[in-house]
């Protein structure tokens, strides 16, 4: 009995024995994979933090890169006078291709609004006026009250308006770049020129202008190899400046002319005096990341006027999943659409009107009966011919890839802060609004926002006067303040 009694005692021991390694090494395998889990946290974490909260440092470009499709060595330097003109051939040609949209069966629009798209109605009002109103003699006259130029940067054909005020010799003279966007063109400014140019109470200078249009954009030529992204070309307008005698000098840029503008100032910013910008954003991950936690609490934002512009977050989700698709295309397949658009005169007219209307009032989409009520349809169709009469949408759609192709780089240098200078001017319907704080994680050394209840993503062509305005506001303070 004894002996039975040791062996139960012993078998039970060696259970206990093998119950407690089977837990050490259960216990072993769960340190492990925690460990591992750890680890790997830690490194999701502190890539995160290296790809959003870290600053880099700013990268070295290669300040001379050939765009052009021919030799250096047949580059011609010199700054040549340029005229626009819009040929009697052009007239006539589009003449015979709205005879054939006018034998066409029309298709209506399915209800009263635009949601499908441009409504009928508003496209037979811009057929109309473009057949029968827009004169184009006229018109070439218009383009061309101001001096017109062409230079060669870096391969590419530039085209630019230069505009030096007549002032009396107590007024300072400061040279001023206005960059334009998409799908925008130097017209967008001809109303701010004079503007710009004329003295006015409470201002000791005025400013002369240096308006060029983007490569690819008109009469600028596209480039003829891949990779001309928006700081590429803040490389070539900072090129462009320097041909034309101006190391340093102030900055009005919106939407891509926004973006083109802060890389400027982030690149070279001992050369940029000022940055004026109509679309006052910081573009990002950090950024886009605060908008969404912002979304839990909007009423914890202190900004009330930029508030109830960003949400509720569905709302502005929803419509920028609606009317975002032509960036999508433009982002992945410009070409094809731009042999579509170049084919057809009202086509082209229809896609960038669209953009127009609505980015002004997106309400104009359930409202079409009022769509041109902000605007001038001879001034709408003055930068539709732009595109036209150059053939120069394809080009001008390209610059979409191209960035998306090298977003890494652009959100390097959307992450590198700026010493230069800057002032925002932020729309009632702009696009995008941001938390002031937000926008000073860029640009620290924001000098002031001026808040409208007018106007909408393109300011400039809309309400010039209040730019202008502005622009002279933003830049008398940048006179009285050095850099921080």
């Amino acid at each position: 009995m004894a002996s039975k009694k040791k062996d139960k005692k012993k078998d039970k021991i060696n259970d206990d024995t093998e119950t407690a390694a089977k837990k050490d090494k259960k216990k072993g395998w769960s340190l492990i994979l925690s460990s591992i889990i750890a680890g790997l946290l830690g490194a999701f974490v502190y890539r995160l933090y290296v790809s959003y909260v870290v600053v880099p440092e700013l990268p070295k470009f290669d300040l001379d890169v050939w765009w052009g499709s021919g030799p250096r060595s047949s580059q011609d330097i010199s700054i040549r006078p340029y005229r626009i003109l819009l040929l009697d051939s052009m007239q006539e040609n589009i003449r015979r291709k709205f005879e054939a949209y006018r034998r066409a069966t029309k298709i209506k629009s399915l209800n009263e609004s635009s949601s499908y798209g441009l409504n009928s109605d508003n496209l037979g009002q811009i057929f109309a006026h473009w057949q029968f109103k827009y004169n184009y003699r006229e018109r070439t006259r218009y383009f061309n009250k101001y001096d017109h130029f062409k230079t060669n940067i870096q391969g590419l054909d530039m085209h630019f308006v230069h505009v030096k005020p007549t002032t009396p010799g107590n007024v300072r003279v400061l040279p001023l770049l206005l960059l334009h966007g998409w799908p925008s063109s130097v017209k967008d400014f001809y109303e701010m020129i004079p503007l710009l140019t004329t003295p006015r109470t409470g201002y000791d200078f005025v400013f002369e202008i240096i308006a060029p249009s983007l490569p690819g954009f008109a009469h600028s030529q596209g480039a003829a190899r891949p990779g001309l992204t928006t700081y590429e070309i803040a490389i070539i307008m900072r090129n462009l400046m320097k041909r034309i005698g101006f190391n340093q000098f102030y900055i009005h840029g919106g939407d891509i002319g926004h973006a083109i503008g802060s890389h400027m100032a982030t690149i070279f910013p001992n050369q940029i005096l000022g940055f004026h910008t109509t679309t006052p954003i910081n573009y990002s991950y950090l950024a886009s990341m605060g908008w969404f936690i912002g979304s839990i609490c909007p009423k914890c934002l202190l900004d009330n006027y930029v508030r109830d512009k960003m949400y509720p977050l569905s709302d502005k989700l929803s419509f920028y999943l609606e009317e975002s698709g032509y960036f999508h295309l433009q982002s992945t397949k410009p070409d094809t659409i731009g042999i579509a658009l170049q084919d057809s005169p009202l086509g082209l007219a229809a896609y960038i009107i669209e953009r127009y209307l609505l980015y002004t009032n997106p309400n104009s989409k359930f409202t079409p009966e009022e769509a041109f009520s902000g605007y001038n349809m001879t001034d709408l169709l003055d930068n539709v011919m732009l595109y036209w009469s150059t053939g120069s949408i394809t080009t001008s759609l390209r610059l979409f890839k191209e960035t998306v192709r090298n977003y890494e780089m652009e959100q390097v240098l959307a992450r590198i802060p700026t010493s230069v200078p800057t002032w925002g001017l932020r729309t009632k319907n702009d696009l995008f609004h941001q938390n002031d704080n937000i926008i000073r994680w860029k640009y620290p050394n924001l000098r002031g926002l001026t808040n409208l209840e007018v106007g909408g993503h393109f300011p400039a062509f809309e309400i010039p006067s209040e730019v202008a305005s502005d622009i002279f506001k933003s830049v008398k303070k940048f006179l009285l303040t050095k850099k921080v």
